[in-house]
């Protein structure tokens, strides 16, 4: 039978993942002379060529993908048997770090600490603000042990590395100014706000849900001004100087603006949680991602 040497393993998924024998080096800590050395070890224990020179950088070849496929099986398995001692040794205790994006914080996950808190105190709960690439790598690397993010910024379902589980579909409302002569009208469109400055960010997923959105309902926004976080966003429309969509997490504890909710276009975006595949067996991660679906819960937000 082939010997199977999961340090081994780990740094072939790590090269995968990373690209370069650099970046993977850098990963694990170790040098690059010793990722080099463990791959051919690797390499000859298993009898297959698993690298092919590219340039300045390395591929990895057919056979290395098909070891890769079977080495997940194996990795998910380890995280079940991980997970089961964890619950044999400490039952209910345990540690559960989560990496989250910032309006997950204390829409969904300080709600969910304080039910742990009630319902099982042997739980700690340690919380990273992290934007959704920095929480998938902390997680793949086991700096974290569940990653909340959107929908949209998640690896795909696909992803063998991952378990995904949906938390929530998180409305889209539309926040004006108080002042605004639409801040009262009764079945508020998108459209009736085709004419209004908008403001939103300047790139990336959420800039293309709130673009969508619009172009969805018919029209091009016109963006007046660009920011990213919800405390500059909301204070600009205060100001009277644009309006902007805004998720029901946030909008549910804004002040100060005119939130209205859009009854006929209902644009959503989705917020999922997710667990190195395997590790959702862990009694504490398996309690952390109950505390978290009942903070998901519409009578709680």
């Amino acid at each position: 039978m082939t010997e199977w040497d999961i340090k081994k393993l780990r740094i072939l998924r790590t090269l995968a993942e990373q690209g370069t024998v650099t970046a993977t080096a850098e990963a694990l800590h170790m040098t690059p002379s010793a990722v080099s050395q463990q791959l051919t070890n690797l390499a000859r224990q298993l009898g297959v060529t698993l690298l092919e020179a590219q340039g300045r950088r390395v591929r990895l070849t057919d056979a290395a993908h098909l070891v890769l496929r079977h080495a997940e099986a194996v990795f998910a398995e380890l995280e079940r048997a991980d997970a089961e001692l964890a619950g044999y040794l400490a039952g209910d205790a345990g540690e559960v770090r989560i990496g989250a994006f910032s309006t997950a914080v204390p829409a969904l996950v300080v709600p969910a600490v304080a039910i742990l808190r009630r319902t099982r105190p042997g739980v700690e709960v340690r919380v990273r603000e992290t934007e959704a690439a920095e929480a998938y790598e902390l997680l793949s690397a086991g700096g974290v042990d569940l990653a909340l993010s959107l929908a949209a910024h998640a690896p795909t379902a696909r992803d063998r590395r991952f378990t995904r589980v949906t938390l929530l579909e998180d409305p889209l409302d539309v926040a004006l100014p108080p002042g605004h002569p639409l801040a009262d009208a009764p079945d508020l469109r998108l459209a009736d706000l085709s004419g209004d400055p908008w403001i939103y960010g300047g790139s990336g997923p959420w800039s293309e849900i709130a673009v969508g959105a619009c172009e969805a309902a018919g029209f091009v926004p016109e963006q007046a001004h660009s920011a990213s976080g919800w405390t500059a966003i909301l204070a600009m429309v205060e100001a009277g100087m644009g309006v902007a969509l805004v998720p029901r997490m946030v909008s549910s504890r804004a002040s100060g603006v005119a939130v209205r909710v859009l009854a006929h276009d209902r644009p959503t975006r989705h917020v999922i949680a997710a667990v190195r595949r395997g590790a959702e067996s862990a009694p504490a991660v398996a309690h952390a991602l109950s505390a978290l679906r009942a903070a998901a819960e519409p009578d709680r937000r």
